[in-house]
């Protein structure tokens, strides 16, 4: 039976929908016992048929076809045919040049490219590697890859969860699921039948998911799936299938390859037709041929491009953006809209107390995640002192001693050990000075502790105060607690929970909640002889306050949220928590500021068809209780309705998505190895505003690429002009105004390297007050194209009347080839400092990049030693100039960019 057909009998055997039924009948349908498991004939027999309980492998990228796979660029294959026809004629000092080009462009491009699958492999290392199951009534340790439907698993904190289970016993259980749901909290669980088949995936509080953890108590559950007919193997069936988008810089190359292909085509053919017409050498064709294709290819493009992704994710690294795609660099650029997970990206993902009301008042609460520095400010701005508030204080210190979490420090921040939750009460304690210490140094003692259970939803202490006095402190939901209270306490005394203060307590609920906060409410009781049930402890206590928590926004986000829009890219949340929270957050931090903005819900888009999808996606600004399904569904109508997006994530749940966005954004901090290998970029810092910094850097670095193009080409159509205007004009016998090798030199060093010396160019100060670049976009588009065939033009003149007149004096070939050579050379120096503006050279300064005036010094050093050295007149032919022409040449070359930059000065031409 192939994996495929073994998963198939295994979901369908799964078809019972395992959270909406009893225990007892899960473990029916899947021939169990909810008591003692499977026999171990059983066990054996379902393994044969279901398979084991491990991920479906993945074929790996073969090294060697991959670098065979770089030789079929479009540029390299005219190259190599180049240098075949130069071997063939014998210059083969020319065909090993080119070949060596051909081979070092296509070994940047591997290694830019060679990447080990991962993602697959992190998801294995994630599941456990044993488990205890009952196997014939007794309690065993089997590898996890032996698990089979219906086997009974047995689990205590600390646990991996080695298969899709449902709990059959829990005792105090909690699972960390957020790298599968993006749940910041561990989930209480029950094992209680769920009454609806299309919950989502964070709300089956009955069931326990493959490679998730085990974080508090112990429980029991029946398989009900293994290996890829779990929730994680779901997860890594949509990742297998999920294809990599090319980036538009990707496809913008592809496309100026096909133009440069055709042009050096055309080029060849209307040269190779003239010399026919003339009766020309079929060898000397030949070597005009290899000279055109070599003159219209700019064979250091792939190079450079990978050298300005490069430099230019090294910017990103120094500010907190690790790229691991070089050619997603330049995708944040192009990037129109940025889907957003809340938990740790747009929040700090810390709680913290943010309101709380205590004996009828209430308190807006001051500081930064958990920094116990911040204060407790009432309606009219008055600052709290606690000496005085005696309800306030009385309350906090109940949530400080009511707790099981601790405030430390860690990396020399301030960090809670324990539950984020309490660990929120801890902290709104510390703000005004009050600690569990700091009560145990005054005698207070703890006679017996109630844990938090899920049933009773809350936890309580019996503490003894130094004077004898006994008190039960309690936390917990605040509709459980006002169901057991008999009063509340009101500005110092206690009052009866009459119907008009039970409305009261209900308002402040309500408020917390229309704020998106999670409501904990304090309570107490006193006996006096400290007798209480332990069956039921939290009996007539007092409700004294209620504290409203949240995981903040990051200070910053806001900003950051606000840069994006202005640079034409929305913001969308995509998050696993509730809508309200989800909303709530997004209105705070301006990703909703208009009614128009819509909130969905994952049982919204299961209502949805893929056309439907698109048709809200231009206007959605939360989708909230998402799966990962519903991830992709979303990232592919944004692709579908022409926007780049940008995907972030930190789970495994998150990880389908990563890779069918343009540009997979992953936590490097919270993120899991599985969603850091899924994606494209891996933020250090979890910071929202980190990935707007990069936007920036990644325009910056399209526009530079966009100068080294301009550059580069304007450099390949004064070449192929030249020995145009050689043909055209010197009649019957035209003669070659430059050789292959002296064209392959201005193409990589007299032109190359200060051409790679505008990817140092900074961003221009309107960069991020742009609109995005449509994603089919044209890279010659707002008349690049016409700019370049311009001054190529006129450069390739300048350069033909070089050549031309050193043969009217009388001078050798060589010479003549040589002034041309230098003139062209000059010519590109000059016209660097154009290309790096969008106006002309007269408005920028030419001092702005200090790297770029190097390499001009550098390129004028290397030119020298082609021209006066005995190996340049071997490698290039070239001759050595007087000062005469070569003063000459160098005025002569400055006249194209100077007339043409002052023209556009003048007349505000674009197309100069």
């Amino acid at each position: 039976m192939t994996d495929s057909a073994k998963i198939e009998k295994q979901e369908n055997s799964g078809a019972l929908v395992p959270w909406t039924k009893a225990s007892q009948e899960v473990a029916e349908t899947l021939a169990s016992d909810p008591k003692t498991g499977l026999s171990t004939q059983a066990a054996t027999q379902k393994l044969a048929e279901v398979g084991p309980n491990r991920l479906a492998d993945t074929k790996g990228v073969s090294p060697i076809l991959l670098f065979i796979e770089q030789f079929k660029s479009p540029l390299l294959i005219i190259l190599m045919i180049g240098a075949a026809i130069s071997f063939y004629t014998q210059h083969y000092v020319d065909a090993v040049a080119i070949a060596v080009i051909v081979f070092l462009n296509a070994l940047i491009s591997f290694m830019q490219e060679f990447r080990a699958a991962q993602s697959l492999a992190a998801l294995k290392e994630m599941s456990a590697p044993l488990a205890f199951v009952r196997r014939d009534g007794n309690w065993v340790e089997i590898p996890a890859a032996d698990i089979v439907p219906g086997d009974l698993l047995r689990f205590k904190a600390g646990d991996i969860i080695a298969a899709d289970v449902r709990f059959t016993e829990a005792a105090r259980l909690a699972v960390d699921e957020a790298a599968l749901t993006g749940e910041s909290e561990p989930v209480d669980k029950h094992t209680l039948p769920i009454d609806d088949e299309k919950i989502v995936l964070a709300d089956r509080l009955n069931m326990g998911f493959m490679s998730t953890k085990i974080t508090n108590g112990t429980g029991e559950g029946i398989a009900t799936g293994t290996g890829m007919a779990t929730e994680v193997g779901h997860i890594a069936h949509l990742m297998a299938t999920a294809e990599d988008p090319k980036t538009p810089l990707q496809i913008r190359i592809e496309k100026l390859s096909k133009v440069l292909i055709a042009a050096a085509l055309g080029v060849v053919a209307i040269v190779i037709g003239i010399g026919i017409f003339q009766g020309m050498d079929v060898t000397e064709m030949l070597n005009t041929a290899i000279s055109l294709s070599v003159a219209a290819i700019p064979e250091g493009l792939p190079t450079v491009v990978t050298i300005v992704l490069t430099l230019g994710s090294q910017r990103m690294v120094a500010n907190n953006a690790l790229a691991r795609k070089l050619s997603s660099v330049e995708t944040l650029g192009t990037t129109s809209v940025i889907c957003s997970d809340k938990t740790g990206t747009l929040t700090q993902n810390q709680m913290q107390v943010m309101r709380t009301w205590a004996g009828g008042k209430t308190w807006d609460v001051s500081g930064e995640g958990f920094d116990p520095n911040g204060e407790f400010v009432d309606a009219d701005g008055n600052v709290a002192d606690i000496r005085k508030e005696f309800d306030l204080r009385q309350m906090l210190n109940i949530s400080a001693y009511c707790n099981d979490a601790e405030l430390i420090t860690k990396d020399g921040r301030p960090a809670v050990q324990g539950n984020p939750t309490e660990g929120a009460l801890v902290v709104a304690a510390a703000k005004v000075g009050l600690s569990r210490a700091r009560l145990q140094e005054r005698k207070v003692q703890t006679m017996e502790a109630f844990p938090f259970d899920s049933t009773r939803k809350m936890m309580s202490v019996h503490t003894k105060l130094p004077n004898g006095e006994n008190f039960l402190i309690a936390k917990g939901a605040p509709d459980v607690i006002l169901k057991r209270a008999k009063g509340v306490w009101l500005n110092g005394e206690l009052h009866e929970l009459t119907d008009e203060i039970r409305a009261q307590v209900e308002g402040v609920i309500e408020d917390f909640g229309g704020r998106a906060l999670r409501t904990l409410a304090i309570a107490f009781r006193q006996t006096d002889d400290g007798a209480f049930d332990p069956e039921d402890p939290e009996q007539n206590i007092i409700l004294i306050g209620i504290h409203g928590i949240m995981d903040p926004p990051r200070p910053e986000v806001r900003g950051a949220v606000e840069d994006a829009t202005s640079a034409g890219i929305r913001t969308v949340m995509i998050t696993g928590d509730h809508a309200v929270t989800a909303q709530a957050i997004a209105e705070q931090i301006g990703i909703k500021t208009r009614d128009d903005q819509t909130v969905h819900t994952g049982v919204e888009l299961d209502a949805m068809s893929d056309e439907d999808l698109e048709g809200i996606v231009p206007n959605a600004a939360v989708f909230a209780r998402v799966t990962p399904e519903h991830k992709l569904r979303i990232v592919k109508a944004m692709q579908n309705t022409g926007e780049v997006a940008a995907m972030t994530g930190d789970g495994v749940n998150d990880a389908p998505a990563l890779r069918t966005a343009d540009i997979g954004v992953a936590m490097g901090i919270a993120g899991t190895s599985v969603a850091k290998d899924s994606a494209a970029l891996v933020l250090l810092d979890d910071n929202f505003s980190t990935i707007v910094k990069a936007v920036k850097e990644g325009r910056r670095i399209y526009d530079n690429l966009l100068k080294f193009v301009r550059q580069a080409l304007t450099a390949n159509v004064a070449e192929v002009s030249t020995i145009l205007f050689a043909f055209m004009l010197m009649g019957a016998d035209p003669l070659m105004p430059l050789t292959p090798l002296m064209i392959l030199w201005v193409n990589l060093i007299s032109d190359g390297i200060p051409a790679l010396a505008l990817g140092f160019e900074k961003a221009d100060d309107d960069i991020m007050g742009r609109k995005p670049r449509a994603k089919d976009e044209d890279i010659f588009a707002g008349g690049l194209k016409e700019r370049i065939l311009v001054r190529g033009l006129a450069v390739g003149f300048v350069s033909y009347l070089a050549f031309k007149e050193g043969l009217s004096l009388g001078l050798s070939l060589e010479t003549a080839q040589t002034m041309a050579f230098v003139t062209i050379m000059f010519a590109q120096l000059w016209h660097v400092f154009d290309a790096r503006t969008n106006t002309t050279l007269f408005r920028k300064s030419p001092f702005g990049n200090p790297k770029l005036l190097m390499a001009v010094a550098l390129s004028l050093a290397l030119s020298a030693i082609a021209v006066f050295t005995p190996l340049g007149h071997f490698v290039l032919g070239t001759t050595s100039l007087s000062v005469y022409l070569l003063l000459g040449c160098a005025f002569v070359a400055a006249l194209p960019t100077f007339l043409l930059s002052g023209a556009k000065e003048v007349f505000g031409w674009k197309w100069l």
